[in-house]
Order: C-alpha cells, then sequence, then structure tokens
C-alpha cells in the first residue's frame, strides 16, 4: 500500500505539472525541458536541414562578385514542402501545448521563417512584428528584427527597411551573434542600394563578429573581389590571402590564388614569366580538369592587359574548347569575344554571333543575360539587314547572267566548297605514332602517315565527294545501284551509326550537306515579282542599316553610305525625305555639305515634317515642345471641326515649323490633310494620304489614312485591295474624338461590353477637374515614362474634353494582352507629382470598340459601369 501510494503522488505531481494554465514552478520546468528538447528543438532541426540543403545545392559563380546572402532556391523549398510541414506542426505543438514555457517566442520564430521561406509574406512580417512587440528575450528580438530586415530588403520595401535599422541602431546590448547576422544584413541591403562602399563597409564590420571561420573565408572572398572591382589590388590582394584561410571548398580556394596573380604588383619581365608559368602549372594540374576553361580565360584577361590582343583571342578561342564545370563561364567566354571584337574592330557580325552563343550558356532570366540581350538588339537588326543586302546583292547579280553564266557560277561554287572540305580534313589529319605493332598488322602503312582508307580522313572526305558527284545523295542502304529505286522513300537496311561510331559519319553528313546545281539555280530569281520583292528588301535595308549605324552605332561614314546608295538606287523610294534628313544630320557632324539635302527636301518634299526640321534647326524640342505643340494640335483640330479650314492649317503650319518633329507631328500632318480633302480637290487630296501612308511610321494612323482613302478609290483599286476589315486604331485625339462624336448605334440594353482579345486597346486616365489641375506635370511625366519603359512602342498621349471629367488616352496597343501590360507596369512604376493613388487605381484598358459604346454618355456613372465589367474580364 505504501508502495502504491507512492505511485499515486507521482502520478498527481506530473499530472498537474502537465496542465498549461497553472503557472508554478513544477509546471513552467516541465513545459519547458519538453517544449525545449521535444517539440521546438525537432522543430528547429527540420528547418535546419532545409537551410543546410538549400546552401549545399547553391553553386557559386566565382567569376562574378559573390551575392552576400546565398539565395533561396525555390526547387528545394518545394522539394521540402513535407519536412518544412513537420516543423511548423512541431513548432505549433510548442505552442499550443506548453503555453507557458519560455520557448512560445522562439517556436514563432520558426513560424516566422518558414513563412518567409515559402513565401508567405505578410505572414512572415506579421509573426516577427508579433514577436518584436510581445518577447521579453532581448537576444530573439533582435534576431526577429533583423530577420524581418532581411525580408523588408527582398521585397524591396525599403522606407520600412530603414526604419528597422533606425531602430537597431538605438538597441543596445546586441550580442556578438546577432551583430554579425545584422552587419550581414546590413551588406545585404546596401547590394541591393547598389551602394558599393556600404557593402565593404559593413562587411568589414561583420568580420569582426564572425565565429566561423568558413563564413569568414567567404566573406573575405567578396571583400577581394570587390576591393579588386574599385581597383584597389593592394587591399584585394590581402583579401585574396585571407579567403585562402578556414579550409574553404578547393574551388574557392582556386580561385582566390587565381584572382590573387591578377592583382600582384608585376615590376619586371620576369614577374611576367612567373606569372604564366603560374597559369601553366594550374592548367596542367589534375585537380583543376575541370576548371581547365577557367584557367585559360583569366590567362586571356591577364594577356589582355598587357596588350596583346591576337594572343587575347587565341587564348579566349581555347578557352571556349576546353572542360568545365560552370557552364556561365562559357557564355563570359564568349560575351568577351563580342566585346572585344565590337570595341577593336567593329566587327557587329562577329561580336552578334559571339553574344547569340554567350546566351546558349547562361540562363534567361540571369541579369547578364538580361543585359546581353539589350545590348545586341541592335547588333540583330545591324547583322539581319546587312546579310539580307549582301545575299540579295548576289541574287540579284546572278539574275542579270545567262543560264550558261549562271551554271558555270553554281558549278564554281560546289568544286570551291568541295575544295574546302578537303583542306579543313587535312588540317584536321593527326599523324600517329610508329608502333613496333605496326609492322605486324596485315596492313602495314597503318602506321604514321597512314594511306589505310578508314584511317586517312582525307581520303574518306575525297570518297564522299566523288560518291555523292557519281550517285547524288543515296541513303546507305543494300543495291544502292539499282537506277530504279526510290531514294526518298527506301529506309537503310543497315543500322544508323552510335554516338561513339563517329568514324567517317561527321565528314559524310558535311558532304551531304553541299547543295546540288540544280538547288543553286533554283533560288535564282526569274521572275519580274522576285527581282521586285528583293528590290523592295534591298530599298528596306539600305534605309533601316543607314539609320541604325548613325543613332545606335555611331558609325556616321558608313551611315552616310548606305544612305546615298538608297538615294541613288531607289530615288523613287517612300524612305527619300527621311533619308535626306538623316543625311543632313551626318553631313553636319562632319561638317561637310549639309546645305544639299536641305535644297532637296524643300524641292522634292516641302510638305514634309523633315522639311521643317532643317529650315529651322533651331527650333525647340523634348517635353516642352511636345506640350506645346499638344496645345496647338487641339486649336487646329477645334477649328477644323467648326469649318475654319483656313484657319486650321495655319496653326498646323505654325506649329510644324515652330516645333518639327516631336510625338504629336504626324498627327498634325494628318490633320493637316484632312484641312486639303475639304479646300482642294480629290486628287491631291488622294496624293497627300497616299504619300502619308508611305512615309509614316504610326501603324495605327496609316491604318486610318487607309480608311480616308478608300472612299477615293475606283471600284478596280478596291477590288485589288485584300479583303479585311480595317480598323481605326484610336492613337491620337483625331481618334479619339471621333470615336466619341461617331458611336456606333448598336443596342446596348443587355450587354453594352464585350472582351475582345485581338482588337486594338487603349488606356484610359480618368479624373475631376480639380485632379487634373493639381496633375500639372502629367503630360510630361507620362513621356518619360514612355520613352523609359515602352521606347519602341511609339504611344502617344491625348485628352479629351467633351467630358465631365478629364479623360486622358495613351495609345495604341495591338492588343488586350499589351495594354494589360502597360496598365501593370503603370500601377507598379509610374508617379507623377498630384496624382494621387485613388487616380491611379481608377485607370483602366479599353478595347476600340467598348470606347464607341462608353463615349456615348460621357457620364461619370458609365465609367464607373464599365469599371465593373473591366475588373471581371481583364483580371
Amino acid at each position: 500500500m505504501r508502495i502504491f501510494s507512492r505511485l499515486a503522488i507521482v502520478i498527481l505531481l506530473f499530472s498537474g505539472a502537465c496542465s498549461s494554465e497553472r503557472n508554478t514552478f513544477t509546471n513552467r520546468t516541465f513545459h519547458n525541458v519538453t517544449a525545449h528538447f521535444n517539440a521546438y528543438y525537432l522543430a528547429d532541426v527540420k528547418l535546419q536541414e532545409v537551410e543546410t540543403e538549400v546552401f549545399q545545392n547553391y553553386k557559386e559563380d566565382y567569376t562574378q562578385i559573390l551575392p552576400v546572402f546565398i539565395p533561396f532556391d525555390s526547387a528545394t523549398i518545394q522539394a521540402n514542402s513535407e519536412k518544412l510541414q513537420s516543423s511548423r506542426e512541431l513548432a505549433s505543438k510548442a505552442i499550443e501545448w506548453h503555453k507557458i514555457s519560455k520557448w512560445v517566442d522562439d517556436s514563432y520564430y520558426i513560424l516566422g521563417k518558414l513563412d518567409y521561406y515559402q513565401s508567405h509574406f505578410d505572414d512572415a512580417q506579421n509573426t516577427f512584428k508579433y514577436i518584436n512587440v510581445n518577447s521579453k528575450t532581448p537576444d530573439l528580438r533582435h534576431q526577429t528584427l533583423i530577420t524581418l530586415l532581411r525580408l523588408y530588403v527582398d521585397q524591396g520595401e525599403f522606407e520600412n527597411a530603414n526604419f528597422t535599422i533606425d531602430y537597431l541602431s538605438k538597441e543596445s546590448k546586441i550580442s556578438e551573434k546577432n551583430r554579425y547576422e545584422l552587419y550581414r544584413t546590413l551588406a545585404y541591403y546596401y547590394e541591393k542600394r547598389g551602394d558599393k562602399s556600404g557593402v565593404i563597409g559593413a562587411l568589414d564590420k561583420a568580420i569582426e563578429y564572425s565565429q566561423n571561420k568558413k563564413e569568414e573565408s567567404r566573406i573575405n572572398f567578396i571583400l577581394a573581389q570587390r576591393y579588386q572591382r574599385e581597383g584597389f589590388d593592394a587591399l584585394a590582394h590581402e583579401y585574396y590571402g585571407k579567403a585562402l584561410e578556414g579550409n574553404p571548398p578547393y574551388e574557392r580556394s582556386f580561385y582566390a590564388q587565381l584572382y590573387a596573380q591578377q592583382v600582384a604588383e608585376l615590376n619586371a619581365s620576369k614577374d611576367l614569366k612567373k606569372v604564366r608559368k603560374y597559369y601553366d602549372d594550374l592548367y596542367e594540374d589534375p585537380k583543376n580538369k575541370d576548371l581547365k576553361d577557367v584557367v585559360i580565360y583569366e590567362r586571356a584577361l591577364f594577356e589582355q592587359k598587357q596588350g596583346d590582343t591576337e594572343l587575347t583571342l587565341d587564348l579566349l578561342h581555347q578557352a571556349a574548347k576546353e572542360p568545365g564545370s560552370n557552364p556561365r563561364v562559357k557564355g563570359y567566354i564568349y560575351q568577351k569575344l563580342a566585346v572585344i571584337n565590337l570595341d577593336e574592330f567593329h566587327d557587329y557580325r562577329a561580336s552578334k554571333y559571339y553574344l547569340d552563343s554567350a546566351l546558349t550558356f547562361i540562363n534567361e532570366s540571369d541579369p547578364v543575360a538580361i543585359q546581353i540581350t539589350s545590348q545586341k538588339e541592335s547588333l540583330d537588326q545591324y547583322v539581319f539587314h546587312y546579310e539580307r543586302i549582301q545575299g540579295n546583292d548576289s541574287l540579284l547579280s546572278l539574275a542579270s547572267l545567262t543560264p550558261d553564266e549562271q551554271k558555270l557560277v553554281a558549278e564554281n561554287y560546289i568544286q570551291s566548297e568541295e575544295e574546302r572540305l578537303i583542306s579543313e580534313a587535312q588540317a584536321l589529319q593527326q599523324p600517329k605514332n610508329t608502333s613496333i605493332f605496326d609492322n605486324l598488322l596485315a596492313f602495314s602503312d597503318r602506321g604514321s602517315g597512314s594511306s589505310f582508307y578508314f584511317d586517312n580522313g582525307v581520303a574518306m572526305q575525297q570518297g564522299a565527294i566523288d560518291f555523292r558527284r557519281t550517285w547524288g545523295n543515296r541513303p546507305l542502304q543494300d543495291n544502292w545501284r539499282r537506277s530504279a529505286v526510290s531514294f526518298q522513300s527506301t529506309e537503310p537496311t543497315i543500322p544508323e551509326p552510335s554516338e561513339n561510331d563517329s568514324t567517317g559519319t561527321e565528314k559524310e553528313s558535311l558532304v551531304s550537306q553541299l547543295p546540288t546545281v540544280e538547288d543553286l539555280l533554283a533560288n535564282i530569281p526569274n521572275s519580274p515579282e522576285q527581282i521586285e520583292t528583293l528590290n523592295h528588301e534591298l530599298e528596306e535595308s539600305y534605309f533601316e542599316l543607314g539609320k541604325l549605324l548613325y543613332f545606335d552605332l555611331k558609325e556616321t561614314v558608313q551611315s552616310i553610305d548606305y544612305l546615298e546608295t538608297l538615294v541613288r538606287e531607289y530615288p523613287n523610294s517612300s524612305r527619300k525625305p527621311e533619308a535626306y534628313y538623316l543625311l543632313y544630320l551626318a553631313q553636319k557632324d562632319l561638317g561637310g555639305n549639309s546645305q544639299q539635302y536641305v535644297t532637296g527636301l524643300n524641292r522634292e518634299y516641302p510638305d514634309s515634317q523633315y522639311t521643317f526640321s532643317v529650315n529651322n534647326p533651331d527650333a525647340a524640342s523634348g517635353n516642352l515642345a511636345y506640350v506645346e505643340s499638344s496645345k496647338r494640335y487641339e486649336i487646329a483640330y477645334n477649328a477644323y471641326y467648326a469649318g475654319q479650314y483656313q484657319t486650321s492649317k495655319s496653326i498646323i503650319k505654325s506649329a510644324l515649323e515652330e516645333f518639327p518633329l516631336t510625338r504629336n507631328t504626324e498627327r498634325l500632318l494628318l490633320l493637316d490633310i484632312m484641312n486639303t480633302g475639304q479646300t482642294e480637290g480629290r486628287v491631291r487630296y488622294r496624293e497627300r494620304l497616299e504619300n502619308y501612308i508611305q512615309n509614316t511610321q504610326d501603324e495605327a494612323l496609316v491604318e486610318l489614312a487607309r480608311i480616308m482613302l478608300k472612299p477615293l478609290l475606283s471600284e478596280a483599286e478596291l477590288a485589288e485591295l485584300n479583303p479585311k476589315d480595317i480598323e481605326a486604331a484610336d492613337s491620337t485625339q483625331v481618334e479619339n474624338k471621333e470615336l466619341a462624336e461617331n458611336g456606333g448605334d448598336e443596342d446596348l440594353s443587355e450587354s453594352p461590353y464585350e472582351y475582345n482579345e485581338n482588337s486594338t486597346h487603349i488606356f484610359v486616365l480618368a479624373m475631376e477637374p480639380g485632379q487634373a489641375d493639381a496633375a500639372k506635370n502629367l503630360l510630361a511625366d507620362l513621356e518619360n515614362f514612355h520613352s523609359k519603359n515602352f521606347p519602341k512602342e511609339r504611344l502617344r498621349t491625348g485628352n479629351m474634353n467633351k467630358w465631365e471629367n478629364a479623360i486622358f488616352i495613351i495609345s495604341p496597343f495591338s492588343n488586350a494582352e499589351k495594354a494589360k501590360v502597360y496598365y501593370n507596369e503603370f500601377l507598379k512604376d509610374f508617379k507623377s507629382e498630384g496624382l494621387s493613388d485613388e487616380v491611379k487605381s481608377n485607370s483602366f484598358v479599353i478595347s476600340i470598340e467598348n470606347f464607341q459604346v462608353l463615349s456615348k454618355s460621357k457620364k461619370l456613372e458609365e465609367l464607373e459601369e464599365y469599371r465593373t465589367f473591366f475588373k471581371s474580364a481583364y483580371k
């Protein structure tokens, strides 16, 4: 009985201790121990396992400055979702089952980190803020605030980040561990803000509190890289040395030694020899068999510093062929080749193709890839037009020859290609070492300098060429000599060679790719339509290449050559006015005879915007010119609709003379043509419309001009047009007001608005008159926004004054998707003084057809009705 009594007492004590409501010493001790060593401990272990896996799966790119923090890998996080869920459940149990333990706040911290890693950022923020307010443990509060700071930086919430930094700066007794994390997070903050000095300063402070030698090694490596980029070679050399401490991974150690050579002081030729020998030793070291491309690449950069461009290019080509463990390095190699060919030789074709190769090794979402893609836009255009000119010129030259001469050219081309393949085979032929066993072989000439057929690449290439000349491109099969065999349909009876069986396969495939005489002759144009097409393409490419060379590539002399060729070879080109203008600018830059093009424009194209520009070279430009020309346009437009056509023409003329080349120019010209239609004959009206269609770049305005031209065409001319519906694109106030005043007569009682994904769209910003007055710089800010974010879209801004509200319209967008892209970018990035967030959030996009419906009312209520439709149909 005594034993049972004692056991009952123990059970009662434990039962009482299990209660999470009674806050006694026994209860607290029980819950502290249980929460710590059961739920919290296991939750923390599982979380650390995922963090370790993220770290291990990350491949450091030592050719670039290492990031302060290793980024979260969403794929790894997703793959460990079960483990993270288990950690979440355990942490939740520590909170629910052990409410009075001192590990509750720590468990909340685990939940906050889990939400952070799984991209539940709002939940993570709320959890971290709760801990900061409620926790009585300073270390945990500091740790939480530091993690919250990193989250703010990730999200780009720099105002909140600044507030958190300021708050932490006033906190005292921050532990060394937390100070280390704080300074690392500050470095991350400066990294995101692009403050290079801030990163270096914060990492220097972090090292003072580092307790992990491997992490300290990585920070020293980052500091060394940053000092090297800033030109502080002595400091960089010192920190590369420090990065070798702490038993770093072999690859980091390799790069630290490699880069240390780049920043070492070289004072004499013997030092150069020492460095070159160092690179040779690295290359020969078996441990670096997967880093040979890096060694040669860095050697190339070293030789470039010594001014040996030829050797640099040779080494870069070698590096591209060497094995390597990091594909991105190949991308950097090709990028460097592109830069050298561009800067040293102005070889735009080679640069373009090297950049293409670079992109095959770098992920398209990588910032470097984005930079390369942007860099090669002009080069892509250059190569396209350059190669089209070369190809079309050759085809037109061949078209002018007799059939016999064409055949001779084709035969000579094939012969030259065959000779090239044979010479390449000779270059690749490697003499084999003579072996004592060669004499024992049945074919004793298979040693060095062998003429044995299957060991002789030249003989195999020649054999493949001879076979092709005699029999054509026949598949590998039995009875291949049969003359009646169907070569296209017969399947080979001999199996295809395997990947490893490369004997002769590559050479045979190259020979089979050679064209036949018939193939070459078939490509030569032999009809007037084909020749006309080639000439049209040449005309376009001469102009576009000349324009590209002048504006983007700054090759003024080459630009003049192409533009003068256009004017000379295609005197009736629709691009001639702009070509004259570009030639005028180019000759003016070079101090040449620019006046000849002024004379040509005034004589041949008196109504062109380019003529107005050369006649008034000191005219205003930029935002002020755009705003002022918009005002003139509105006055001229109102005069046109009031029937005051001559007044309208005078206003347009003065606007074009004072502001000749703005984004309003083309619509001013179209309004002037509309005046011509009212004051002059049909012949002159039609002539001006046709010229406008040929010379205008804005597709929306071209479509509108075509609609205006259709009533002037005869039935025969209309019959020649392709039958299609031509929509009037709403890109100017001309279209805006016509849509507003000439809306359709559809019955809108049931469904006033319809979603049409492929219809032309516009963006609408509606506000009350007082709000419009407050946003004084709206038009100028919109223009800057378009120039920065949509430079190639030719967006235009207009306003409509016949509504109760102020309505601003941006157009054209060729479909709903492009309009939604603009809408989202506008909400995210556009800022203008006096423009409230409420007005921005009330903006919308709308199709031309729906805008016609909306324009009937011009009431605020109709705008609200459409906004309801917009939210349901476009989001």
